[in-house]
């Protein structure tokens, strides 16, 4: 196995222990046939991301629609335009601090489930809106949703996938989510900015639909001792010719490891802090680097520019680079490695899967829930400063004042990646 972040040892690090089934013929049976039930179950949590990454993006076509509306009860200021722009991430930063709890409370599968309860209230509040509360407020509550979602999916995701698709699946809620971003940007060439929130409810209701099928994770149930439903879901997933029983012993071995909460004194050690400071960091640094605002109000800068093409086509094209980006980073991150894509690629192929990915890769486990947490927390603190601010900023002093503000903070998170990150410039095993 890989050294762990910053040279610290031990299974504190790992989903599951290194020990190797009885006979390869066990390994041989979970197989491609077998993991369809876990893409399935992937896709119907991913699903949420989606929607997080169609919700986030909202604002992009409907702010300038809504600054050019004849209703005086909905015509956007500048200064409310920053606020509709900007509340999701505060939704999402209350989203993120609520995982911590329910991702514990009511297990992985029922949070994400959870979320379409804030998810499809807000988006009927926008469809439906007569004045700016309703949208604020409509934000605020798709918000709470994405961050609840973006916290808990990565989480069910390692837990229900064998090691041999763990890596390729751990990208797909930053893949679903940057897909979502582009199915909104596509479908504002073509639809009003209300019906864009309805047809934001439909992979909510999908995601549920889908969820509701679905095993809890082994781990969570393990976890609260319901270990005959844990042994369920595992042959329910790894497929009913699979013999479950080595890897059920190991997630055993792990949650009886693991179940320990960590003392003040332990969370002072090194190979406990030091992984927490590096994910908490790389997290800032991400959302410094104003992608959260750029993507927010996409179309507003389009119409800043002297671009050739309509802002709205600007947008669903740049939507389509960003996918495409995740699906190179996604099938070159094993390859290439995490260290290479932070130093030479964009935010799409590096800064923007890798720092979620970190999470799941260098925090310890015992520390996971409540780091991850404060990872979400202060990135989307972050994200509400640069959100709230980049429009006063621009309208007074112009697009160039942001941009180049921003390019001595991408210098230092260039910086930083050297200094933190060579530990884990290799895929780490688990």
């Amino acid at each position: 196995m890989q050294e762990p972040l910053l040279g610290a040892e031990g299974p504190d690090y790992d989903t599951f222990p290194e020990r190797p089934p009885p006979s390869p013929g066990d390994r041989a049976r979970v197989g491609a046939l077998q993991n369809k039930r876990v893409f399935l179950a992937t896709f119907a949590a991913v699903l949420g991301n989606f929607s997080f990454g169609y919700a986030l993006v909202y604002t992009s076509p409907v702010i300038p629609a809504l600054e050019h509306s004849l209703d005086p009860d909905l015509h956007l200021t500048k200064s409310q335009a920053s606020w509709f722009g900007s509340v999701f991430t505060l939704g999402a930063a209350a989203g993120g601090l609520s995982a911590m709890i329910l991702n514990d409370l009511l297990g992985r599968k029922l949070s994400i489930m959870f979320s379409a309860v804030p998810s499809a209230a807000g988006y009927a509040l926008m469809a439906g809106a007569h004045g700016l509360w309703m949208l604020l407020l409509g934000r605020t509550l798709t918000g709470f949703a994405g961050g609840l979602t973006a916290a808990c999916i990565p989480v069910y995701v390692s837990e229900i996938a064998p090691p041999g698709v763990r890596g390729a699946l751990g990208a797909t809620p930053q893949l679903m989510a940057v897909f979502g971003s582009l199915s909104l940007y596509t479908l504002g060439l073509l639809l009003p900015w209300r019906w864009l929130a309805v047809a934001g409810e439909a992979p909510v209701l999908v995601m549920i639909l889908l969820l509701s099928f679905m095993p809890n994770s082994p781990r969570f149930l393990l976890s609260r001792g319901r270990d005959e439903e844990a042994l369920q879901a595992l042959a329910w997933l790894r497929g009913v010719d699979a013999d479950v029983h080595w890897e059920f012993e190991q997630i055993q071995d792990n949650v009886r490891r693991q179940s320990s909460r960590v003392s003040w004194a332990e969370a002072r050690a090194p190979h406990m802090c030091r992984p927490i400071a590096v994910a908490l960091l790389m997290r800032f640094l991400q959302q410094l680097t104003g992608i959260t605002p750029i993507l927010v109000y996409l179309q507003s800068i389009f119409d800043s520019t002297a671009v050739l093409l309509p802002p709205k086509d600007d947008a669903a094209i740049v939507g389509a680079v960003r996918l495409l980006s995740v699906l190179i980073a996604a099938l070159t991150m094993d390859l290439a490695g995490r260290k290479v894509l932070l130093f030479v690629s964009g935010y799409a192929m590096g800064w923007g899967p890798i720092t979620w990915l970190l999470m799941s890769e260098v925090l310890p486990l015992r520390a996971r829930g409540v780091a991850s947490g404060l990872c979400v927390l202060a990135s989307w603190l972050t994200a509400f400063v640069l959100t709230k601010s980049f429009l006063p900023v621009v309208r007074p002093f112009g697009l160039q004042v942001p941009f180049f503000s921003l390019r001595p903070i991408c210098l230092v998170s260039l910086v930083s990646t050297g200094c933190w990150t060579a530990p884990w410039s290799t895929s780490r095993s688990y």
